[in-house]
């Protein structure tokens, strides 16, 4: 059976930033990576698209998804759906909800990846965090839509906020992305959006890559950092 994996993505870049090592090195071992983009982040993280001449909505809209798009390609994304549901203020219904639990029980992913439960400076990263882990719950349940098959306990990964220091995050998994950092890398210059943050990310997985490597054996220039949030269950310690 082709195992899977879930992103839930606030706007339409922070895949990219926060987890395209781990789609990337997951895709090259088989598995089906489904990213969901909740926004486009066309109101709150496009500013300078918004500083072009006779700039609109639909077009920051439209080129937002045409970057992630290329990102996805670079990244081996298996699928990415926009569901454009607004940014800055980003709302989220009972229906959208139910759409994500369907999500859930129609890939059955292996693990799940998505925001921190805090972020001060961000309000739609938290917001998708406890709608993400909302639907799991709510998956799991027999009694919502019993005709459908339940889904069992994936874990979930919250990655890494843009200030970790405010937003209570507490990296327990960390890990070498440097077999498809080209790749990552790539992705991240197809966000011309948000050029600013192209180096920035750089650094931060510079700084996990020698994190990485003083919590193992092995020798590692780029790395990604994860928040576990249930515990593993294991055979060995060692």
């Amino acid at each position: 059976m082709t195992k899977t994996a879930l992103v839930v993505s606030a706007h339409s870049a922070d895949f990219v930033w926060r987890a395209g090592g781990a789609i990337a090195l997951h895709a090259a071992k088989g598995f089906r990576v489904t990213v969901i983009c909740l926004s486009f982040g066309e109101r709150g993280e496009s500013a300078k698209l918004w500083r072009l001449p006779g700039m609109t909505l639909d077009r920051v809209k439209s080129e937002r998804q045409a970057e992630a798009a290329a990102a996805a390609k670079h990244l081996n994304v298996h699928d990415i759906q926009f569901w454009d549901l607004g940014d800055y203020p980003m709302e989220l219904t009972r229906e959208h909800l139910f759409r994500m639990v369907d999500v859930y029980r129609t890939i059955r992913p292996s693990f799940v990846m998505t925001h921190s439960r805090q972020d001060p400076y961000n309000f739609d990263h938290p917001m998708t965090n406890e709608f993400a882990q909302h639907a799991r719950v709510i998956a799991q349940a027999h009694g919502h839509n019993p005709e459908q098959k339940v889904i069992g306990a994936p874990q979930v990964y919250l990655y890494e906020p843009h200030q970790t220091e405010r937003s209570s995050w507490n990296p327990n998994v960390l890990m070498s992305i440097d077999s498809v950092w080209p790749q990552k890398r790539a992705a991240i210059e197809c966000m011309a959006g948000q050029e600013h943050l192209w180096d920035y990310y750089t650094r931060v997985a510079m700084n996990r890559g020698n994190q990485t490597a003083r919590n193992s054996e092995q020798t590692c220039t780029y790395g990604e950092a994860y928040e576990a949030v249930f515990p593993h269950v294991v055979e060995s310690l060692a």
